[in-house]
């Protein structure tokens, strides 16, 4: 199936692909021949991925962008095209996500994970599919969602929303652009040990080995198996599927909906040192 040459002659253009699955997708992808264009808000991570990427002989680009404006976006397309040519390929997979009782969001935070999550998803989507509508060109749109976009969970309300708007975006357009050859399709993962998000959706030991003791499979996900399963996706093996959310999660969501939904458990006094450390951060 991973053939070495999978992805050769296409482009990859990947939101946050600096950090955590987005990176890894980003060196899987590059593996397997495809040339990736890295975006996100900082720099350094995207120019240290990059690297690697041409260190192991392949091809990679980035720029900095926020998803959050239309412009930023619009400009790191047309920079990608520049150093590639064609992109015929987006990932979305930039996010923002936190813990917290919803009752004590304020607007500005449920925004700042909606805009990231929803707004910059449709931003990527629009400005790559205007593209290929426009030259005629076929394109594929892989969606990082996630288990809780279909059922909701408590705690993460402004990224269950996001992401079920996102998981809404796929099913959409993938039957609207389909007449223009473009493949919308998403991934849901679960529980995927990452620098950074890790620590504020699972902020200690015990919290990590409560979900640990309840996950059927009694493990984590590894970045290796949703990079493949990314890249199977966005290959031509997978030209027939379109439309689809692929969970990937060991079957954790089968057994109790709503990852983050068992912290209704935690007292006030821990949610205060959680907020705490949060703002902190």
């Amino acid at each position: 199936m991973f053939q070495a040459n999978l992805l050769a002659g296409r482009t990859i253009f990947i939101t946050g692909g600096g950090t955590g699955l987005g990176r890894s997708m980003a060196l899987r992808f590059a593996g397997l021949g495809a040339r990736v264009f890295l975006v996100g808000r900082r720099e350094e991570p995207l120019r240290d991925t990059a690297d690697v990427i041409q260190s192991r002989g392949g091809q990679a680009g980035y720029a900095t962008a926020d998803v959050r404006d239309f412009a930023a976006v619009e400009a790191a397309s047309s920079a990608a095209e520049e150093a590639f040519g064609r992109v015929d390929t987006l990932v979305n997979n930039a996010a923002g996500n936190f813990i917290a009782r919803t009752e004590r969001l304020s607007p500005n935070a449920f925004n700042a994970v909606v805009s990231i999550v929803l707004h910059g998803t449709f931003h990527c989507t629009l400005a790559f599919g205007r593209r290929w509508i426009a030259a005629g060109q076929p394109g594929v749109v892989l969606n990082i969602a996630t288990t809780y976009a279909d059922t909701g969970s408590g705690f993460v309300v402004p990224s269950a929303c996001a992401k079920a708007g996102v998981l809404a975006m796929t099913r959409s357009l993938a039957v609207e652009w389909a007449r223009h050859r473009i493949r919308c399709v998403a991934i849901a993962p679960g529980p995927f040990p990452t620098e950074g998000a890790w620590s504020r959706l699972l902020p200690t030991k015990e919290f990590e080995e409560r979900v640990l003791a309840a996950h059927p499979l009694k493990r984590f996900g590894r970045h290796d198996e949703l990079a493949d399963l990314a890249a199977y996706l966005v290959s031509p093996q997978a030209d027939y599927i379109n439309g689809e959310c692929v969970v990937i999660d060991g079957a954790q969501w089968l057994r109790g909906a709503g990852q983050f939904s068992h912290l209704d458990e935690l007292s006030d006094a821990v949610w205060e040192q959680l907020e705490f450390a949060r703002e902190r951060s």
